[in-house]
């Protein structure tokens, strides 16, 4: 298996894309850590990779707390590929967001990476080699109303990738983005309902959402050494809704 031997810390994989991630992973070769705020539905997670033979463990975290993500860091130990997932998703017209929840979400969607990716990429860079994967969205890229605040943080996070490589990957680290398009998740569908979010998978050229295993695969290529000449891109996985 190609990712035999490696280690990967997946941020906000107790389900959704981050959860599919986490398994396919897993079904790969790598130990996964497995990370979330909610033990019951990490500990499923843990127990869906580790009954088809696969290596994990849960570390709780809470990404808007500094603390939370040191100790994060600290558990996680010498990872070999850093997913950036985890992110909360709020909707609410630019006039109508109170500062509270948009610096929660600023905390979580980018200061939360950031200081992640500080504390794991050394290791990365005195070993020579790593893949960090952060998760965008479609939104980053088209105006989407009501999503000022989470398309924004996503941006800056878009932008991060790019820096990072520039920093990284001459020593090996390889940094890059996955920008899903519509996705059923249960984040999504709590967000928009089924009725909404359908509606925006009409807008893609395929006509629907996508699976979550479908954004996964493409995480999983990013990660390994398949993507071996692929660093600072930002990958659409959208059925074509940014591209026409």
């Amino acid at each position: 298996m190609e990712l035999t031997g490696k280690l990967a810390l997946v941020t906000g994989s107790t389900g959704g894309i981050g959860g599919e991630t986490a398994r396919l992973l897993a079904s790969a070769g790598a130990e996964v850590v497995v990370s979330g705020r909610n033990a019951e539905r990490g500990a499923a997670t843990v127990r869906s990779i580790t009954e088809n033979g696969g290596a994990a463990r849960f570390v709780a975290a809470d990404l808007t707390d500094l603390a939370s993500l040191r100790h994060l860091a600290e558990q996680a130990g010498d990872v070999d590929i850093l997913v950036n997932n985890a992110a909360i998703f709020p909707v609410a017209p630019t006039v109508a967001q109170d500062p509270e929840s948009f610096d929660t979400v600023l905390a979580a969607n980018v200061r939360a990476p950031y200081f992640l990716t500080a504390a794991l990429a050394p290791a990365m860079v005195a070993k020579g080699s790593g893949s960090i994967v952060n998760i965008s969205t479609m939104a980053a890229r088209i105006g989407m109303p009501g999503l000022s605040v989470y398309s924004a943080t996503k941006a800056a996070l878009e932008s991060l990738t790019r820096t990072w490589a520039a920093e990284f990957s001459p020593a090996g680290v390889r940094v890059n983005t996955v920008a899903p398009g519509p996705t059923r998740t249960d984040m999504v569908l709590a967000t928009m309902g089924e009725e909404g979010a359908g509606q925006v998978g009409k807008t893609t050229l395929l006509g629907r959402l996508a699976n979550p295993r479908e954004i996964a695969e493409v995480v999983y290529f990013l990660a390994s050494d398949r993507a071996s000449y692929l660093t600072g891109a930002t990958i659409a996985v959208d059925a074509g809704r940014t591209a026409v």
